[in-house]
């Protein structure tokens, strides 16, 4: 649904990561007692401008409604039990969006729907897709391999909430934005958090973003006709690909797709309503 400077910036070298990544090893998640998310430590914000990392420590007071305060893990861990009566059901994904704060990436104003089921603007005709969606997703990119994928990359940063739960569940997570408007705001919520292993880019989420690949696994904001060759290129064997697209039905619907030494396992499940995929920058 959602993009730093220009196709100069995507041609800059990989950037180093800390000798000791974070990491959020699974955290079991039981309807009578959810877990208590985890604070990784606090690393330098990078500098560059196309290609910047974040990474969550204690976030400084937010910028949000006042209302929730300490009060907004209650609201959360409300949250969580009702997507595991929808039937989420992994474990570190539960765990990781009772950690992330989902108030902090939308506006004001909105701030006290953030809990709710549903998808919020964030400006420049994008949306932060309801819980149960980004969950459910997220499930799917997760499901073989438990909690510790190794790099995966988001297509569409949007407002920075799905990288961020990205970041609890992956070595290693590379966002990229087409919107310079969306990347700088993503950039903006996620800076307090200083989540070391998530690297945030500015550029045409169509292309992928090569240097960084094989990717374990690719997630994707946004859907188009079919799915870019580019994102299966950079998918690792053995990796999986989440995203939207229009099937031959002419219906948009999630689209699952495993990469084999065999070639390709495409599965095509529920139909779903996604902002359009577009090329290039803006």
């Amino acid at each position: 649904m959602k993009r730093g400077d220009g196709p100069a910036g995507l041609e800059k070298s990989r950037p180093g990561f800390p000798a000791k990544l974070v990491t959020h090893p699974a955290v079991a998640v039981k309807k009578t007692a959810l877990p208590q998310p985890s604070r990784p430590a606090v690393v330098p914000l990078a500098k560059s401008p196309a290609l910047a990392g974040t990474g969550a420590a204690k976030p400084a007071p937010s910028r949000v409604a006042s209302g929730f305060g300490t009060g907004s893990q209650a609201v959360r861990a409300d949250m969580v039990r009702k997507l595991q009566a929808q039937g989420i059901a992994h474990p570190g994904v539960l765990a990781a969006m009772l950690a992330v704060e989902r108030h902090r990436f939308v506006d004001t104003a909105l701030a006290n729907q953030a809990y709710e089921d549903t998808s919020l603007p964030i400006g420049l005709g994008q949306t932060i897709s309801k819980p149960n969606v980004v969950a459910r997703m997220l499930s799917l990119l997760f499901e073989r391999d438990g909690v510790n994928l190794g790099r995966v990359l988001e297509i569409g940063t949007g407002c920075g909430y799905q990288a961020a739960l990205l970041s609890h569940l992956s070595r290693e997570v590379y966002s990229i934005e087409r919107l310079r408007g969306l990347h700088e705001k993503a950039r903006e919520n996620l800076r307090t958090f200083r989540l070391a292993n998530l690297h945030l880019l500015f550029g045409d989420g169509m292309q992928g973003f090569a240097k960084g690949a094989p990717y374990s696994g690719i997630i994707a904001a946004a859907g188009g006709e079919a799915i870019p060759q580019a994102w299966i290129d950079q998918l690792a064997v053995g990796g999986r690909l989440v995203a939207p697209a229009v099937t031959a039905a002419g219906q948009q619907q999630l689209v699952v797709i495993d990469k084999t030494v065999h070639g390709f396992d495409r599965k095509e499940l529920e139909p779903v309503l996604f902002v359009p995929l577009k090329s290039g920058i803006a």
